[in-house]
């Protein structure tokens, strides 16, 4: 009987231990890079399958940022869940940059975000607008209504989103259309989610700026109040890759909502489904 080939495995190291920590090495980022193109395959394949099925079985993978996934997504999952039970949702909540990535790996069907994007591989479109306010507690001094001049920005202590946040951002983009450098802000703390941020301005004598989506039940309660500045409203985006297929479930979720929308008379966006 002869002997097979022997052959040698040469162990790869994808991780480098530095002090306690770990970080990714060149051969862990080269297998990573594999590893995702091989999941995004994979996927496709699954697709195939489940639209050979028309709409009888299926996963519709969405990925979205914070303020778009808690207040204004929701009420679409619930009209399709209804309207395609079969089709299983699964919904990831991350920062508008993550989001975007997401999209481009083939990591999620749809991306919806609330923050501008500098991203070429993807189609950006905006399909609702939100508006942008600036709130505090009740004892804070803005409280009292007067108008804020920019010399007001400066001085108070602000509470913000983390860097990649779409809400930070539309902030950032709304003062320096004001002639106001964001960077000259005296940011207290920066936190990872509106809830948090919410609650940190609640109690104590700081400001912030946020969705009118995340903040309207607060303001009618009186434990917020809106200041008097006013900050450009902004679109919401949906996220595709052009070079992808369009499954059936991505296409009739965006249609639900570019319907609902242009009901509401929120966006001109035409139905495209082709």
């Amino acid at each position: 009987m002869l002997a097979g080939p022997r052959f040698k495995c040469r162990s790869l190291h994808l991780f480098n231990r530095v002090g306690r920590g770990l970080e990714i090495s060149e051969a862990g980022r080269i297998f990573l890079i594999e590893a995702r193109r091989t999941i995004a395959s994979a996927r496709a394949a699954e697709l195939t399958l489940a639209e050979l099925g028309g709409m009888k079985r299926g996963t519709l993978t969405i990925h979205a940022s914070q303020t778009i996934a808690s207040y204004w997504l929701p009420e679409f999952l619930v009209q399709f869940r209804q309207a395609h039970p079969a089709i299983a949702l699964s919904v990831t909540i991350d920062n508008t940059h993550n989001v975007a990535q997401a999209v481009v790996q083939g990591g999620a069907d749809l991306g919806f975000v609330e923050g501008a994007i500098d991203e070429p591989t993807l189609s950006v479109d905006a399909i609702a607008s939100d508006q942008i306010v600036a709130v505090v507690a009740p004892h804070h001094p803005w409280a009292s209504g007067r108008r804020l001049l920019h010399a007001d920005l400066l001085a108070a202590q602000w509470i913000l989103r983390e860097k990649g946040s779409g809400t930070r951002s539309a902030l950032e983009c709304a003062l320096q259309a004001m002639h106001v450098d964001f960077d000259a802000l005296d940011i207290a703390l920066t936190l990872p989610s509106n809830e948090a941020v919410r609650s940190a301005v609640m109690a104590g004598e700081f400001a912030t700026a946020m969705s009118q989506l995340v903040v309207a039940s607060h303001l009618r309660a009186g434990l917020l109040a809106k200041a008097n500045i006013d900050l450009p409203a902004r679109a919401f985006y949906m996220l595709r890759h052009p070079e992808r297929y369009k499954t059936k479930a991505s296409l009739a979720l965006e249609a639900m909502i570019r319907l609902s929308q242009i009901a509401r008379d929120e966006t001109p966006a035409k139905i495209n489904l082709k």
